[in-house]
C-alpha cells in the first residue's frame, strides 16, 4: 500500500514587542516615509525580539506550542528538523537538539537544515522522503526560529527589501498514513551564481568581527552584489517561482486552477499582489504579513496556521506553501487538506 504523509498541525511564537512602520521610517532617516512603508513594503508592524527571544528559544517555544494544538506527545516523535536560522544563541550548537531536550522528545534524534528563506518548504520535502523510505520514522516535527533582523542597517538604502526582517518561531508535525491534510509534491529550484551576493559581510572567516569593526559587524546583513543580484533577479525570479509552483502541482497530477489558498512569504505588496493575479486568485485566498514582516522561512507556517484560525483553509482546500532564500533557492509545495479522498 502507497505510503501517505499528512500534517497533524502547527505552533507558532511571536514575540510581544513590535515595530511600527513609523519606527522603520524613523530609523532610514528620513529616506522612506511611513506610508511608504506601509504601502510599498507593505509592513504596518512587525514582531522583534525581547530579552529571552534567542532563535532557538523561539523555536522550542512554537514547538510547545505545535504539541499542546496537535495533541501528540514529545515521546512520538522520532526526527525534528530544525529549520532556525544560524544566527541563534551559542554558535555551533545544534538547533534541533536544542528543541529537543526542551520539549522531552526522549525517542528523537535531530538535524539542522538552512535554506534560508526558503527552508521550510525544503524541510517539508526532506520529512516525507524520510516518512516514505524509512519504517522506523512514523512522526516528524519540523520547527525553528528567526531574527535575523537584528543584522538590518536601516540606512543602507539597499537593503529596504529586507526591512521586513521579524522575528519568531513555527513548528509543524508530520505523520507517516496520517490520511488527511496530505502534503504531495514539491519542487525546489537553485542557482548558485547568487551564492554571496546576500549574507552577513562581517563574523565569518574571510572578515572577522575586530575590535576596529564590532560596531559595524552586528548591523551588516547587505547586499553584497547589490547590481548583479537585482539584474539576476529581475531576469529569473518570477520564472523559477512558477516553474516550481507549475511543477510542484503536475509532479501531485492536480491542476493548478484546483488552487484554494496560497501560503507565501511576506514580500513587496506589488509582488504580492503579482503574484496573486498571475495564480488568478483572489486576495482573501491568501494572508498579506502585513502585521507580521518576514519572520524568514517562518512565514509559511504562520500562514498556515493563521488561515486554518480564519477558515481559509477547510476540507478539500489545495494549499500551495511558496518560498524564495537568497542564495538563491525557490521552492514550492502542494497540500491537499482534509481527509483522503
Amino acid at each position: 500500500m502507497a505510503v501517505n504523509v499528512g500534517i497533524v498541525g502547527t505552533g507558532i511564537y511571536i514575540p510581544e514587542n513590535f515595530m511600527t512602520a513609523a519606527e522603520i521610517a524613523k530609523e532610514t532617516n528620513g529616506v522612506w516615509s511611513e506610508e511608504a512603508v506601509i504601502q510599498k513594503l507593505g509592513i504596518k508592524k512587525k514582531p522583534i525580539p525581547g530579552a529571552d527571544d534567542g532563535t532557538q528559544e523561539m523555536g522550542a517555544k512554537a514547538a510547545l506550542d505545535c504539541l499542546k494544538n496537535t495533541g501528540i506527545k514529545a515521546e512520538e516523535i522520532d526526527v525534528i528538523i530544525n529549520v532556525g536560522e544560524e544566527w541563534k544563541e551559542y554558535p555551533l550548537t545544534t538547533s534541533a537538539l536544542y528543541v529537543l531536550g526542551k520539549i522531552g522528545a526522549i525517542n528523537a534524534w535531530g538535524i539542522d537544515v538552512q535554506n534560508r528563506c526558503a527552508t521550510t518548504i525544503v524541510a517539508l520535502k526532506m520529512a516525507k522522503d524520510m516518512l516514505v523510505s524509512d519504517d522506523s520514522i512514523n512522526t516528524v516535527m519540523v520547527v525553528g526560529g528567526y531574527r535575523n533582523g537584528d543584522f538590518v542597517d536601516y540606512t543602507d538604502k539597499n537593503m529596504s527589501m529586507m526591512f521586513n526582517l521579524g522575528a519568531g518561531g513555527g513548528a509543524i508535525i508530520l505523520k507517516k498514513n496520517y490520511g488527511k491534510n496530505l502534503l504531495l509534491e514539491s519542487h525546489i529550484i537553485a542557482d548558485g551564481t547568487l551564492a554571496r551576493a546576500a549574507g552577513v559581510e562581517i563574523g565569518g572567516i574571510v572578515n572577522p568581527i575586530s575590535s576596529d569593526n564590532i560596531g559595524e559587524a552586528y548591523k551588516s546583513l547587505r547586499l553584497m552584489d547589490a547590481v548583479g543580484m537585482k539584474n539576476r533577479l529581475n531576469e529569473v525570479s518570477m520564472p523559477n517561482w512558477f516553474k516550481c509552483i507549475d511543477t510542484a502541482f503536475e509532479k501531485s497530477g492536480i491542476e493548478k486552477s484546483e488552487l484554494d489558498y496560497l501560503a507565501i512569504l511576506h514580500i513587496k505588496r506589488s509582488g504580492h499582489m503579482e503574484m496573486i493575479n498571475s495564480l488568478n486568485l483572489k486576495e482573501e485566498q491568501s494572508i498579506y504579513l502585513e502585521d507580521y514582516g518576514h519572520i524568514g522561512q517562518i512565514d509559511q507556517i504562520l500562514s498556515l496556521h493563521i488561515a486554518l484560525q480564519e477558515g481559509k483553509v477547510r476540507n478539500g482546500s489545495v494549499v500551495a506553501m511558496i518560498a524564495a532564500g537568497i542564495g538563491y533557492v525557490w521552492a514550492a509545495n502542494v497540500i491537499r487538506w482534509g481527509d483522503d479522498n
